[in-house]
Protein backbone atom coordinates (compact mmCIF):
# COMPACT_ATOMS: atom_id res chain seq x y z
CA UNK A 1 0.00 0.00 0.00
CA UNK A 2 1.48 3.33 -1.05
CA UNK A 3 1.47 6.21 1.42
CA UNK A 4 2.54 9.84 1.04
CA UNK A 5 5.96 10.50 2.60
CA UNK A 6 6.48 13.95 1.07
CA UNK A 7 3.88 16.60 0.23
CA UNK A 8 0.17 16.81 0.94
CA UNK A 9 -3.02 17.04 -1.07
CA UNK A 10 -6.75 17.14 -0.46
CA UNK A 11 -7.74 17.26 -4.14
CA UNK A 12 -10.33 14.52 -4.77
CA UNK A 13 -8.79 13.52 -8.11
CA UNK A 14 -5.33 13.25 -6.55
CA UNK A 15 -6.68 11.06 -3.76
CA UNK A 16 -8.42 8.89 -6.37
CA UNK A 17 -5.17 8.52 -8.35
CA UNK A 18 -3.29 7.40 -5.25
CA UNK A 19 -6.01 4.80 -4.67
CA UNK A 20 -5.45 3.62 -8.26
CA UNK A 21 -1.74 3.21 -7.52
CA UNK A 22 -2.56 0.96 -4.60
CA UNK A 23 -4.13 -1.56 -6.95
CA UNK A 24 -1.70 -1.35 -9.88
CA UNK A 25 0.08 -4.57 -8.89
CA UNK A 26 -3.30 -6.37 -9.07
CA UNK A 27 -4.09 -5.19 -12.60
CA UNK A 28 -4.95 -8.04 -15.00
CA UNK A 29 -2.71 -6.57 -17.72
CA UNK A 30 0.92 -7.73 -17.23
CA UNK A 31 2.35 -4.47 -18.60
CA UNK A 32 0.50 -2.57 -15.87
CA UNK A 33 0.86 -5.13 -13.07
CA UNK A 34 4.62 -5.45 -13.52
CA UNK A 35 5.42 -1.79 -14.21
CA UNK A 36 6.57 -0.85 -10.69
CA UNK A 37 9.03 -3.04 -8.75
CA UNK A 38 7.17 -2.69 -5.43
CA UNK A 39 10.18 -1.25 -3.59
CA UNK A 40 11.19 2.07 -5.10
CA UNK A 41 9.49 5.36 -4.31
CA UNK A 42 6.97 6.91 -6.67
CA UNK A 43 6.96 10.59 -7.64
CA UNK A 44 3.44 11.82 -8.44
CA UNK A 45 2.52 14.99 -10.33
CA UNK A 46 -0.65 16.62 -11.64
CA UNK A 47 -1.16 19.03 -14.57
CA UNK A 48 -4.52 20.40 -15.79
CA UNK A 49 -5.78 21.11 -19.27
CA UNK A 50 -6.79 24.67 -20.15
CA UNK A 51 -9.75 26.66 -21.44
CA UNK A 52 -8.70 29.33 -23.94
CA UNK A 53 -10.86 32.30 -22.94
CA UNK A 54 -9.27 34.81 -25.35
CA UNK A 55 -6.20 34.85 -27.57
CA UNK A 56 -6.07 31.39 -29.09
CA UNK A 57 -4.01 31.03 -32.23
CA UNK A 58 -2.64 34.57 -31.97
CA UNK A 59 -0.13 33.28 -29.40
CA UNK A 60 2.40 32.37 -32.06
CA UNK A 61 2.25 35.98 -33.31
CA UNK A 62 3.09 37.42 -29.89
CA UNK A 63 -0.44 38.23 -28.71
CA UNK A 64 -1.69 38.61 -25.18
CA UNK A 65 -3.77 35.55 -24.24
CA UNK A 66 -6.10 34.83 -21.32
CA UNK A 67 -6.19 31.20 -20.21
CA UNK A 68 -7.94 29.25 -17.46
CA UNK A 69 -6.65 25.93 -16.07
CA UNK A 70 -9.59 23.53 -16.03
CA UNK A 71 -10.67 21.03 -13.38
CA UNK A 72 -9.70 17.99 -15.44
CA UNK A 73 -6.04 16.97 -15.12
CA UNK A 74 -3.41 14.40 -16.05
CA UNK A 75 -1.58 12.43 -13.36
CA UNK A 76 1.83 10.83 -13.72
CA UNK A 77 3.74 8.52 -11.39
CA UNK A 78 7.46 7.91 -12.00
CA UNK A 79 9.72 5.32 -10.40
CA UNK A 80 13.46 5.22 -11.06
CA UNK A 81 14.76 2.12 -12.82
CA UNK A 82 18.33 0.82 -12.39
CA UNK A 83 18.26 -0.13 -16.06
CA UNK A 84 18.56 2.76 -18.51
CA UNK A 85 15.13 2.00 -19.93
CA UNK A 86 12.02 4.13 -20.35
CA UNK A 87 8.91 2.05 -19.65
CA UNK A 88 5.56 3.82 -20.12
CA UNK A 89 1.99 2.70 -19.43
CA UNK A 90 -1.01 4.94 -20.13
CA UNK A 91 -4.18 3.79 -18.41
CA UNK A 92 -7.61 3.91 -20.01
CA UNK A 93 -11.08 3.41 -18.51
CA UNK A 94 -11.27 0.39 -20.81
CA UNK A 95 -8.26 -1.74 -19.86
CA UNK A 96 -8.19 -3.13 -23.38
CA UNK A 97 -7.28 0.38 -24.55
CA UNK A 98 -4.26 0.74 -22.24
CA UNK A 99 -1.12 1.83 -24.08
CA UNK A 100 2.44 0.77 -23.31
CA UNK A 101 5.82 1.56 -24.75
CA UNK A 102 9.44 1.00 -23.85
CA UNK A 103 12.83 1.96 -25.23
CA UNK A 104 16.43 2.07 -23.99
CA UNK A 105 17.69 5.56 -23.23
CA UNK A 106 20.70 4.73 -25.40
CA UNK A 107 18.36 5.08 -28.41
CA UNK A 108 18.45 8.83 -27.74
CA UNK A 109 22.24 8.87 -28.07
CA UNK A 110 24.67 8.60 -30.96
CA UNK A 111 28.41 9.08 -31.39
CA UNK A 112 28.00 12.87 -31.07
CA UNK A 113 25.89 12.77 -27.92
CA UNK A 114 22.14 13.42 -27.66
CA UNK A 115 20.20 12.56 -30.81
CA UNK A 116 19.09 15.32 -33.20
CA UNK A 117 15.43 16.27 -32.85
CA UNK A 118 14.59 15.53 -36.49
CA UNK A 119 15.91 11.97 -36.13
CA UNK A 120 13.81 11.42 -32.99
CA UNK A 121 10.74 12.90 -34.67
CA UNK A 122 11.11 10.56 -37.61
CA UNK A 123 11.49 7.62 -35.21
CA UNK A 124 8.18 8.33 -33.46
CA UNK A 125 6.31 9.26 -36.65
CA UNK A 126 7.44 6.16 -38.52
CA UNK A 127 5.02 3.95 -36.58
CA UNK A 128 1.55 5.26 -35.64
CA UNK A 129 1.39 2.87 -32.68
CA UNK A 130 4.23 4.68 -30.91
CA UNK A 131 3.53 8.28 -31.96
CA UNK A 132 1.75 9.00 -28.66
CA UNK A 133 4.93 8.07 -26.75
CA UNK A 134 6.79 11.06 -28.24
CA UNK A 135 4.98 13.34 -25.77
CA UNK A 136 6.40 11.30 -22.88
CA UNK A 137 9.76 9.89 -23.92
CA UNK A 138 10.56 13.17 -25.68
CA UNK A 139 10.91 14.80 -22.26
CA UNK A 140 14.16 12.88 -21.70
CA UNK A 141 15.72 13.93 -24.99
CA UNK A 142 14.80 17.59 -24.47
CA UNK A 143 16.40 17.54 -21.00
CA UNK A 144 19.50 15.90 -22.48
CA UNK A 145 19.83 18.45 -25.29
CA UNK A 146 18.62 21.66 -23.62
CA UNK A 147 19.88 21.16 -20.06
CA UNK A 148 22.82 18.80 -20.59
CA UNK A 149 21.30 16.14 -18.33
CA UNK A 150 22.98 12.73 -18.38
CA UNK A 151 20.57 10.05 -17.19
CA UNK A 152 22.40 7.21 -15.44
CA UNK A 153 19.12 5.45 -14.65
CA UNK A 154 15.86 4.81 -16.45
CA UNK A 155 12.26 5.43 -15.45
CA UNK A 156 8.98 3.55 -15.15
CA UNK A 157 6.11 5.90 -15.93
CA UNK A 158 2.37 5.48 -15.29
CA UNK A 159 -0.07 7.95 -16.84
CA UNK A 160 -3.72 8.47 -15.98
CA UNK A 161 -5.45 11.40 -17.69
CA UNK A 162 -8.88 12.86 -17.11
CA UNK A 163 -8.32 15.56 -19.77
CA UNK A 164 -10.35 14.44 -22.80
CA UNK A 165 -8.36 14.14 -26.00
CA UNK A 166 -9.28 15.97 -29.19
CA UNK A 167 -11.58 18.48 -27.47
CA UNK A 168 -9.34 21.53 -27.77
CA UNK A 169 -8.49 21.79 -24.05
CA UNK A 170 -4.83 20.82 -24.50
CA UNK A 171 -4.59 17.26 -23.28
CA UNK A 172 -1.14 17.14 -24.92
CA UNK A 173 0.24 20.03 -22.84
CA UNK A 174 -1.18 18.51 -19.64
CA UNK A 175 0.59 15.25 -20.48
CA UNK A 176 3.93 16.90 -21.31
CA UNK A 177 3.89 19.11 -18.22
CA UNK A 178 2.90 16.32 -15.82
CA UNK A 179 5.63 14.05 -17.22
CA UNK A 180 8.29 16.78 -17.17
CA UNK A 181 7.38 17.68 -13.59
CA UNK A 182 7.53 14.06 -12.47
CA UNK A 183 10.80 13.25 -14.26
CA UNK A 184 12.55 16.35 -12.89
CA UNK A 185 11.31 15.51 -9.38
CA UNK A 186 12.44 11.88 -9.61
CA UNK A 187 15.91 12.81 -10.90
CA UNK A 188 16.22 15.85 -8.60
CA UNK A 189 16.45 18.34 -11.47
CA UNK A 190 15.43 21.87 -10.45
CA UNK A 191 13.44 23.74 -13.11
CA UNK A 192 10.98 26.54 -12.38
CA UNK A 193 7.50 26.58 -13.89
CA UNK A 194 8.05 28.95 -16.82
CA UNK A 195 11.21 27.20 -18.01
CA UNK A 196 9.52 23.82 -17.60
CA UNK A 197 6.71 24.96 -19.88
CA UNK A 198 9.16 26.16 -22.54
CA UNK A 199 10.92 22.78 -22.47
CA UNK A 200 7.55 21.06 -22.90
CA UNK A 201 6.80 23.25 -25.91
CA UNK A 202 10.10 22.04 -27.39
CA UNK A 203 8.90 18.46 -26.96
CA UNK A 204 5.71 19.18 -28.88
CA UNK A 205 7.26 21.38 -31.58
CA UNK A 206 10.44 19.45 -32.35
CA UNK A 207 9.81 15.83 -31.36
CA UNK A 208 6.04 15.41 -31.74
CA UNK A 209 6.06 17.80 -34.70
CA UNK A 210 3.00 19.89 -33.73
CA UNK A 211 3.44 23.67 -34.29
CA UNK A 212 1.74 24.84 -31.08
CA UNK A 213 2.40 28.15 -29.35
CA UNK A 214 3.37 28.44 -25.67
CA UNK A 215 0.05 29.28 -23.97
CA UNK A 216 -1.04 25.67 -23.35
CA UNK A 217 2.09 24.52 -21.53
CA UNK A 218 2.39 27.72 -19.50
CA UNK A 219 -1.21 27.54 -18.32
CA UNK A 220 -0.85 23.88 -17.36
CA UNK A 221 2.35 24.67 -15.48
CA UNK A 222 1.82 28.14 -14.00
CA UNK A 223 -1.96 28.54 -13.83
CA UNK A 224 -3.90 28.94 -10.60
CA UNK A 225 -7.42 28.00 -9.62
CA UNK A 226 -10.16 30.53 -10.47
CA UNK A 227 -7.70 32.94 -12.06
CA UNK A 228 -7.08 33.81 -15.68
CA UNK A 229 -3.44 33.56 -16.64
CA UNK A 230 -2.51 36.65 -18.67
CA UNK A 231 0.42 35.77 -20.90
CA UNK A 232 2.15 37.98 -23.44
CA UNK A 233 3.63 35.51 -25.90
CA UNK A 234 6.82 37.48 -26.62
CA UNK A 235 7.94 34.79 -26.21
CA UNK A 236 6.51 33.87 -22.79
CA UNK A 237 6.01 36.86 -20.51
CA UNK A 238 3.73 36.09 -17.58
CA UNK A 239 1.85 39.33 -16.97
CA UNK A 240 -0.51 38.60 -14.10
CA UNK A 241 -3.05 36.23 -12.69
CA UNK A 242 -6.45 37.88 -12.95
CA UNK A 243 -8.98 36.79 -10.30
CA UNK A 244 -12.29 35.87 -11.91
CA UNK A 245 -14.89 38.27 -10.49
CA UNK A 246 -17.54 36.67 -8.30
CA UNK A 247 -20.28 37.85 -10.65
CA UNK A 248 -19.17 35.81 -13.66
CA UNK A 249 -18.29 32.27 -14.71
CA UNK A 250 -16.60 30.50 -17.60
CA UNK A 251 -17.57 27.17 -19.09
CA UNK A 252 -16.38 25.04 -21.97
CA UNK A 253 -18.83 23.08 -24.13
CA UNK A 254 -17.39 20.37 -26.37
CA UNK A 255 -18.68 20.24 -29.94
CA UNK A 256 -17.84 16.56 -30.33
CA UNK A 257 -15.75 17.42 -33.40
CA UNK A 258 -12.19 16.25 -32.91
CA UNK A 259 -9.58 18.98 -32.78
CA UNK A 260 -5.89 18.58 -33.66
CA UNK A 261 -3.26 21.31 -33.43
CA UNK A 262 -1.17 19.40 -35.96
CA UNK A 263 -3.97 19.60 -38.54
CA UNK A 264 -3.28 21.19 -41.92
CA UNK A 265 -5.75 24.06 -41.38
CA UNK A 266 -4.04 25.30 -38.21
CA UNK A 267 -0.62 24.94 -39.79
CA UNK A 268 -1.53 26.80 -42.98
CA UNK A 269 -3.11 29.67 -41.02
CA UNK A 270 0.03 29.97 -38.92
CA UNK A 271 2.23 29.96 -42.03
CA UNK A 272 -0.01 32.58 -43.66
CA UNK A 273 0.33 34.91 -40.66
CA UNK A 274 4.13 34.65 -40.73
CA UNK A 275 4.11 35.25 -44.49
CA UNK A 276 2.09 38.40 -43.83
CA UNK A 277 4.56 39.64 -41.22
CA UNK A 278 7.45 39.02 -43.62
CA UNK A 279 5.73 41.07 -46.34
CA UNK A 280 4.85 43.90 -43.92
CA UNK A 281 8.48 44.01 -42.77
CA UNK A 282 9.55 44.54 -46.38
CA UNK A 283 6.90 47.21 -46.94
CA UNK A 284 7.93 48.98 -43.73
CA UNK A 285 11.56 49.09 -44.86
CA UNK A 286 12.90 46.89 -42.08
CA UNK A 287 16.33 45.38 -42.61
CA UNK A 288 16.03 41.81 -43.88
CA UNK A 289 18.94 39.49 -43.11
CA UNK A 290 20.17 36.51 -45.06
CA UNK A 291 18.32 33.23 -45.13
CA UNK A 292 19.30 30.89 -42.29
CA UNK A 293 20.25 27.24 -42.66
CA UNK A 294 16.78 26.11 -41.60
CA UNK A 295 15.10 28.13 -44.34
CA UNK A 296 14.06 31.08 -42.16
CA UNK A 297 15.06 34.72 -42.56
CA UNK A 298 16.24 37.21 -39.97
CA UNK A 299 14.52 40.58 -39.64
CA UNK A 300 15.94 43.53 -37.71
CA UNK A 301 12.72 44.87 -36.22
CA UNK A 302 13.16 47.66 -33.64
CA UNK A 303 9.66 48.89 -34.48
CA UNK A 304 7.55 45.85 -33.54
CA UNK A 305 10.10 43.66 -31.77
CA UNK A 306 9.71 40.84 -34.26
CA UNK A 307 6.06 40.16 -33.39
CA UNK A 308 3.13 40.62 -35.76
CA UNK A 309 0.78 41.24 -32.82
CA UNK A 310 2.64 44.49 -32.06
CA UNK A 311 1.47 45.97 -35.36
CA UNK A 312 -1.43 48.17 -34.24
CA UNK A 313 -4.75 48.13 -36.10
CA UNK A 314 -4.10 51.75 -37.15
CA UNK A 315 -0.75 50.74 -38.63
CA UNK A 316 -2.13 47.61 -40.23
CA UNK A 317 -4.58 49.50 -42.43
CA UNK A 318 -1.56 51.04 -44.19
CA UNK A 319 -0.42 47.58 -45.30
CA UNK A 320 -3.60 45.49 -45.51
CA UNK A 321 -4.45 46.25 -49.14
CA UNK A 322 -0.87 45.45 -50.17
CA UNK A 323 -1.05 41.96 -48.68
CA UNK A 324 -2.22 39.28 -51.11
CA UNK A 325 -5.42 37.46 -50.25
CA UNK A 326 -3.66 34.22 -51.24
CA UNK A 327 -0.19 33.36 -52.43
CA UNK A 328 1.62 30.33 -53.82
CA UNK A 329 4.39 29.04 -51.60
CA UNK A 330 6.80 28.94 -54.53
CA UNK A 331 6.10 32.57 -55.46
CA UNK A 332 6.52 33.69 -51.85
CA UNK A 333 9.85 31.88 -51.45
CA UNK A 334 11.15 33.32 -54.71
CA UNK A 335 10.30 36.88 -53.63
CA UNK A 336 10.83 36.76 -49.86
CA UNK A 337 13.08 33.70 -49.22
CA UNK A 338 11.25 32.56 -46.07
CA UNK A 339 9.58 33.60 -42.80
CA UNK A 340 10.86 34.12 -39.27
CA UNK A 341 8.95 31.09 -37.91
CA UNK A 342 11.32 28.44 -36.52
CA UNK A 343 8.58 25.81 -36.35
CA UNK A 344 6.82 25.79 -39.74
CA UNK A 345 8.01 25.88 -43.34
CA UNK A 346 6.46 27.45 -46.44
CA UNK A 347 5.78 24.55 -48.83
CA UNK A 348 6.40 25.59 -52.47
CA UNK A 349 3.53 23.50 -53.83
CA UNK A 350 0.87 24.87 -51.44
CA UNK A 351 -1.39 27.91 -51.67
CA UNK A 352 -1.77 30.01 -48.51
CA UNK A 353 -4.28 32.59 -47.35
CA UNK A 354 -2.22 35.58 -46.20
CA UNK A 355 -4.25 38.74 -45.56
CA UNK A 356 -6.92 37.23 -43.29
CA UNK A 357 -4.58 35.19 -41.02
CA UNK A 358 -2.35 38.26 -40.70
CA UNK A 359 -5.31 40.49 -39.80
CA UNK A 360 -6.49 37.96 -37.21
CA UNK A 361 -3.27 38.26 -35.20
CA UNK A 362 -3.33 42.06 -35.26
CA UNK A 363 -6.96 42.49 -34.26
CA UNK A 364 -7.08 39.57 -31.80
CA UNK A 365 -4.26 41.08 -29.75
CA UNK A 366 -6.25 44.31 -29.48
CA UNK A 367 -9.42 42.40 -28.54
CA UNK A 368 -7.63 40.52 -25.77
CA UNK A 369 -6.13 43.72 -24.36
CA UNK A 370 -9.59 45.30 -24.19
CA UNK A 371 -11.01 42.14 -22.61
CA UNK A 372 -8.31 42.15 -19.91
CA UNK A 373 -9.07 45.76 -19.03
CA UNK A 374 -12.80 45.05 -18.79
CA UNK A 375 -12.53 41.98 -16.58
CA UNK A 376 -10.12 43.73 -14.21
CA UNK A 377 -12.61 46.51 -13.52
CA UNK A 378 -15.98 46.68 -11.81
CA UNK A 379 -18.27 44.19 -13.53
CA UNK A 380 -21.54 45.61 -14.79
CA UNK A 381 -24.11 44.32 -17.28
CA UNK A 382 -22.65 46.68 -19.85
CA UNK A 383 -19.13 45.37 -19.32
CA UNK A 384 -20.33 41.79 -19.59
CA UNK A 385 -22.00 42.64 -22.89
CA UNK A 386 -18.80 44.25 -24.16
CA UNK A 387 -16.72 41.24 -23.13
CA UNK A 388 -19.22 38.91 -24.77
CA UNK A 389 -19.13 40.90 -28.01
CA UNK A 390 -15.32 40.62 -28.08
CA UNK A 391 -15.67 36.84 -27.82
CA UNK A 392 -18.19 36.77 -30.67
CA UNK A 393 -15.82 38.91 -32.77
CA UNK A 394 -12.98 36.51 -32.02
CA UNK A 395 -15.11 33.60 -33.20
CA UNK A 396 -16.00 35.40 -36.41
CA UNK A 397 -12.31 36.06 -37.04
CA UNK A 398 -11.51 32.36 -36.53
CA UNK A 399 -14.25 31.60 -39.04
CA UNK A 400 -12.76 34.01 -41.57
CA UNK A 401 -9.48 32.09 -41.21
CA UNK A 402 -11.33 28.84 -41.94
CA UNK A 403 -10.80 27.46 -38.43
CA UNK A 404 -14.45 27.16 -37.46
CA UNK A 405 -16.62 24.07 -37.76
CA UNK A 406 -20.33 23.34 -38.11
CA UNK A 407 -20.59 22.18 -34.50
CA UNK A 408 -18.73 25.07 -32.89
CA UNK A 409 -20.67 27.57 -35.02
CA UNK A 410 -23.94 26.02 -33.82
CA UNK A 411 -22.89 26.22 -30.16
CA UNK A 412 -21.96 29.88 -30.53
CA UNK A 413 -25.29 30.57 -32.24
CA UNK A 414 -27.25 28.86 -29.45
CA UNK A 415 -25.40 30.92 -26.81
CA UNK A 416 -26.02 34.14 -28.74
CA UNK A 417 -29.72 33.36 -29.05
CA UNK A 418 -30.02 32.55 -25.33
CA UNK A 419 -28.31 35.86 -24.56
CA UNK A 420 -28.28 38.00 -21.41
CA UNK A 421 -31.86 37.05 -20.51
CA UNK A 422 -30.50 33.56 -19.84
CA UNK A 423 -27.35 34.91 -18.17
CA UNK A 424 -25.09 34.19 -21.18
CA UNK A 425 -23.03 36.93 -22.82
CA UNK A 426 -20.41 35.54 -25.19
CA UNK A 427 -18.87 32.46 -26.78
CA UNK A 428 -15.98 31.59 -29.07
CA UNK A 429 -14.13 28.61 -30.46
CA UNK A 430 -10.93 27.89 -28.53
CA UNK A 431 -7.31 26.99 -29.12
CA UNK A 432 -6.38 25.82 -32.61
CA UNK A 433 -9.99 25.70 -33.81
CA UNK A 434 -11.39 23.36 -36.48
CA UNK A 435 -13.58 21.67 -33.89
CA UNK A 436 -13.06 21.12 -30.20
CA UNK A 437 -14.54 23.23 -27.43
CA UNK A 438 -16.38 26.56 -27.26
CA UNK A 439 -15.63 28.87 -24.32
CA UNK A 440 -18.71 30.58 -22.85
CA UNK A 441 -18.97 33.66 -20.63
CA UNK A 442 -21.97 34.00 -18.34
CA UNK A 443 -23.16 35.08 -14.96
CA UNK A 444 -21.94 32.93 -12.12
CA UNK A 445 -25.36 31.31 -11.60
CA UNK A 446 -25.88 30.47 -15.31
CA UNK A 447 -25.11 26.76 -14.92
CA UNK A 448 -28.69 25.78 -15.78
CA UNK A 449 -28.52 27.85 -18.98
CA UNK A 450 -25.25 26.13 -19.94
CA UNK A 451 -26.90 22.74 -19.49
CA UNK A 452 -29.82 23.88 -21.66
CA UNK A 453 -27.38 24.97 -24.40
CA UNK A 454 -25.82 21.50 -24.25
CA UNK A 455 -29.26 19.84 -24.38
CA UNK A 456 -30.34 21.93 -27.35
CA UNK A 457 -27.09 21.07 -29.14
CA UNK A 458 -27.63 17.38 -28.43
CA UNK A 459 -31.18 17.53 -29.81
CA UNK A 460 -29.99 19.13 -33.04
CA UNK A 461 -26.84 17.06 -33.62
CA UNK A 462 -27.18 13.81 -31.69
CA UNK A 463 -23.91 14.69 -29.92
CA UNK A 464 -24.14 14.98 -26.15
CA UNK A 465 -21.39 17.46 -25.26
CA UNK A 466 -18.96 17.36 -22.38
CA UNK A 467 -19.28 20.47 -20.19
CA UNK A 468 -16.09 21.83 -18.63
CA UNK A 469 -16.85 23.65 -15.39
CA UNK A 470 -14.56 24.81 -12.63
CA UNK A 471 -10.79 25.19 -12.54
CA UNK A 472 -7.77 23.92 -10.63
CA UNK A 473 -4.16 24.72 -9.85
CA UNK A 474 -1.30 24.25 -12.29
CA UNK A 475 1.50 21.75 -11.87
CA UNK A 476 3.90 24.23 -10.27
CA UNK A 477 1.45 24.96 -7.44
CA UNK A 478 0.75 21.25 -6.98
CA UNK A 479 4.43 20.37 -6.91
CA UNK A 480 4.98 16.67 -6.43
CA UNK A 481 4.13 13.93 -3.97
CA UNK A 482 6.56 11.21 -2.97
CA UNK A 483 5.00 7.87 -2.17
CA UNK A 484 6.49 4.81 -0.55
CA UNK A 485 5.20 1.41 0.57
Amino acid sequence: MYRIVHGTTDLPDAVAFIETLKTVDQNPAPAVRDLFDGEGELFVTRAPGRLDVMGGIADYSGSLVLELPIQEATFVAVQLDAQRMIRIVSLSEDSAQNLWFEMPLSDFEDARGALDYDVAREYFQSDTSKHWAAYVAGVFLVLMRERGISFDAGARILICSQVPQGKGVSSSAALEVAVMQAVTAAFDIRIEGRELALLCQTVENLIVGAPCGIMDQLTSSCGERSRLLALLCQPAELRELIPIPNEIGFWGIDSGIRHSVSGADYGSVRVGAFMGYRIIAELAGLEIGERMSGGQVRIDDPRWGGYLANVTPAEFVNYAEQLPQRMDGAEFLARYQGTTDLVTRVEPERHYAVRIPTAHAVYEHERVRRYARLIAGRISEQQLSQMGELMFQSHESYSACGLNSEGTDLLVTIVREAGPRQGLFGAKITGGGSGGTVAVLGKRDAGASIREVAEQYARQTGQRPWIFAGSSQGSAAFGHLRLSK
